[in-house]
C-alpha cells in the first residue's frame, strides 16, 4: 500500500486513535519511572528504560552527555527537514508525600516537576511516529535529556556535543506539564516566555561574640538583613518597569550562633530572574556592588559568587503560531490557551537560542480527582489522562512541522 499521499485529516485521526490505544501502556511506563526517580546526571535506570523501549520500536538509540539518549526516526520525504522533540529525565531532591502505589521508592527523590510525564509522552509519540514513518516528510530527532534541574543544564552539554547537528535540527519542540491548566488543554506563548536564572551565593564575615555585648562584635546577622533589604532596591529602583525582574533569597545560615551568641559569619543564597541579557549583566554588577558597599559600611566583608544559569527562553513567533494553530486543529481551539510570561527558568532555553523553538504546556489539573498541587511540591501528581493528549499532540506537531 502506498501511504505517501495519505491526507492530514486521516493522519490526525490515526494519531488520535493510536494515542488512545497506547494510553494504558504509557500509564504503566509513567508509574514505573515515577517510582524510580533519579537525580540530575544520575538517570542511569531511566536512560536504560528509554533505550530499551526505543530498541523495541526498531530504532537505534545512542548515549550523549552521560545519561542522555537520542534516536532518529527517518522519514521518506525528499526535503529531509529535521524536527527535534525533547523530553527531560531527571527528578528533584524532594521526599514524596503522596500515598499512591507508584510513590517514589528512592528516599528523598521525587518526580515533582513532571519529567516522568515528559519522557513517557515522548516515548508514546515515538511509537506513533514510527508506525507512520513512511509518511513523514522529513526526520524526527528524539532527545531525552539529562539534568534539566541542575546547572549547567543537560541541554547545554548536549548542544556542545552536537545534538543539534548531524543531521542539523531545523526546529525543536518541547512539552512541559502545567498543573494550572486542566487536563485536555494546552498553553502556548509566542516570543519571550521564561526567564534567565542565576544563582547567588553570599557570605557576610563579621566578628562574633556574646549577644549581650554587641558593641564588641560586628554582627553578620544584622548586616545580612540590611544586605537583603538593600538588594531589593536593585529591582524596585534600578530595573526598568518594562523589564520583569525577580530577585529572591531562599536560604540563610550562620556558622553557629544562639539566642545569646552572635556568629562570625552568615551565608545567604538566592536567585536572579530576568528577560533581558543586557539588564541581566548590569543587575549582577549592581548586586555585587550593593553587597560589598553595605557590608563595608557596617565594618564587615563579603564573599560573593554568582553562578551563571540558563538564558531566557524565547519561542520562535512563526513556529509557535503554527504550532498553536495545529494544536487547535488537533484538540479544538477552545482547548488551546494563551500563556503569560513565566518567571521560572528552563534549560530548554539553550535550544531556543540556537534554532527555532516552541516550548508549550500540557494541562494536568483535575479538581474532581484532587489533582491540584503545583510543581516542585511533595504532593505533586498528574491526571494521567494527560498522557494521551501529550503523546498524540507531540506526534501531530512533529508531522505538521515537517509538512510546513
Amino acid at each position: 500500500m502506498n501511504t505517501s499521499n495519505i491526507g492530514p485529516s486521516i493522519m490526525k485521526e490515526r494519531i488520535k486513535k493510536m494515542a488512545g490505544e497506547i494510553k494504558e501502556e504509557l500509564v504503566s511506563i509513567r508509574q514505573d519511572i515515577h517510582s524510580h526517580p533519579e537525580l540530575s546526571f544520575q538517570e542511569e535506570r531511566t536512560a536504560s528504560l528509554v533505550e530499551d523501549y526505543l530498541k523495541q520500536l526498531g530504532l537505534k538509540p545512542q548515549r550523549m552527555a552521560g545519561t542522555g539518549v537520542w534516536a532518529m526516526i527517518e522519514g521518506k520525504g525528499e526535503n529531509k527537514r529535521t524536527v527535534a522533540l525533547r523530553a527531560d529525565l531527571d527528578a528533584l531532591p524532594i521526599e514524596e508525600k503522596n500515598e499512591k502505589p507508584y510513590k517514589s521508592q528512592n528516599k528523598g527523590v521525587m518526580h515533582a516537576c513532571g519529567h516522568d510525564v515528559h519522557t513517557t509522552s515522548l516515548l508514546g509519540a515515538a511509537k506513533i511516529l514510527v508506525s507512520m514513518k513512511d509518511e513523514l516528510k522529513g526526520d524526527v530527532k528524539l532527545i531525552f535529556q539529562p539534568g534539566e534541574e541542575k546547572l549547567p543544564g543537560g541541554a547545554s552539554l548536549l548542544i556542545k556535543e552536537g545534538i543539534l547537528e548531524n543531521p542539523k535540527v531545523d526546529a525543536i519542540i518541547g512539552q512541559h506539564v502545567m498543573p494550572f491548566i486542566h487536563t485536555g488543554n494546552v498553553g502556548f506563548r509566542k516570543g519571550l516566555y521564561m526567564a534567565s536564572t542565576d544563582e547567588i551565593y553570599i557570605t557576610i564575615h563579621g566578628k562574633g561574640g556574646h549577644g549581650a555585648m554587641p558593641h564588641l562584635c560586628i554582627d553578620p546577622v544584622a548586616i545580612s538583613a540590611q544586605v537583603i533589604i538593600a538588594l531589593q532596591q536593585v529591582v524596585s529602583r534600578r530595573a526598568k518597569p518594562i523589564l520583569p525582574t525577580v530577585l529572591s533569597f531562599g536560604k540563610i545560615n550562620s556558622d553557629g550562633g544562639a539566642t545569646n551568641v552572635i556568629p562570625n559569619s552568615v551565608s545567604i543564597e538566592g536567585t536572579l530572574r530576568t528577560l533581558d541579557e543586557n539588564w541581566r549583566k548590569e543587575a549582577k554588577e549592581l548586586i555585587t556592588k550593593v553587597i560589598n558597599n553595605t557590608a563595608e559600611a557596617y565594618g564587615a566583608t563579603a564573599d560573593i559568587r554568582i553562578e551563571n544559569g540558563y538564558p531566557f527562553l524565547k519561542n520562535n513567533v512563526e513556529l509557535t503560531t503554527s504550532m498553536m494553530d495545529f494544536a487547535g486543529d488537533y484538540l479544538g481551539e477552545e482547548h488551546v490557551e494563551n500563556l503569560d510570561i513565566w518567571m521560572a527558568a528552563e534549560d530548554f532555553a539553550y535550544y531556543s537560542q540556537q534554532v527555532p523553538a516552541c516550548f508549550y504546556r500540557l494541562g494536568t489539573r483535575n479538581e474532581a480527582k484532587g489533582i491540584t498541587s503545583a510543581v516542585h511540591t511533595n504532593t505533586f501528581d498528574i491526571d494521567e489522562d494527560a498522557l494521551e493528549t501529550g503523546c498524540g499532540l507531540m506526534a501531530w506537531l512533529a508531522v505538521k512541522a515537517l509538512d510546513n
